[in-house]
C-alpha cells in the first residue's frame, strides 16, 4: 500500500463531481487500500477519492478509535436511500481542510446503498459519529465540503486562511 496525497481546499479539484465506478477491479481495489492506509497515516477516519484527485465515486471510512478494533469500510457508489427525522450535530474536521472544524447538522441516521469491493450491492443502517462521516465523505463525491454547510462568512474566512498557508508554503 503507499500513502496518497491528500488535496487540500481551495484546490478546483475537490468541487469536481465524481463519475459512479461501473465495476470494483484489481486497480479500484488497490485505490480503496491506498485511500485506507492515507487516511489511517494522516490520521483520519473517512476518505473520498475525490481527496486524492481521483474522481470516482469511492469512500473509505473507519471510525473504530485503536488500530485492534480497525473495521474499515470500503463503498463505491454510495447513496443514501433514508434519513432519520431528528438531527445531530459534530464538530466536523476534514483532511482537505486541515486545522479548522466547526459543527455542522446532519441527520443523527441514515441508510445507504452502496457497492462493496466484491461488486455485489449492499446496504448500511447507520446513526451518530459513522452517520456523519458517512454523509461527510458522500458530500465530497459531489463537490461539497463541510464548510460549504456554514455561513458564507465563516467559509471564506477559512479558506483564506487555507490559501495564505499554502503561499506561506505551509
Amino acid at each position: 500500500m503507499s500513502r496518497l496525497e491528500i488535496l487540500t481546499a481551495p484546490d478546483p479539484r475537490l468541487k469536481q463531481k465524481s463519475v459512479a465506478v461501473a465495476r470494483i477491479d484489481d486497480g479500484l481495489l488497490r485505490l480503496m487500500d491506498d485511500m485506507l492506509q492515507t487516511m489511517y497515516d494522516a490520521p483520519g477516519i473517512g476518505l473520498a477519492a475525490p481527496q486524492v484527485g481521483v474522481l470516482q465515486r469511492i469512500i473509505v471510512v473507519d471510525t473504530a478509535k485503536d488500530e485492534a478494533d480497525r473495521a474499515p469500510l470500503r463503498m463505491a457508489n454510495p447513496e443514501i436511500v433514508w434519513v432519520s427525522d431528528d438531527d445531530n450535530s459534530y464538530e466536523e474536521g476534514c483532511l482537505s481542510v486541515p486545522e479548522h472544524y466547526a459543527s455542522v447538522t446532519r441527520p443523527r441516521a441514515v441508510r445507504v446503498r452502496y457497492l462493496g469491493p466484491d461488486n455485489q450491492p449492499a446496504e448500511l443502517e447507520a446513526d451518530g459519529l459513522l452517520a456523519t462521516v458517512l454523509q461527510h465523505e458522500m458530500d465530497h463525491l459531489d463537490g461539497i465540503l463541510f464548510i460549504d454547510h456554514l455561513s458564507s462568512l465563516r467559509r471564506n474566512m477559512i479558506l483564506r486562511k487555507l490559501l495564505k498557508s499554502k503561499k506561506d508554503g505551509r
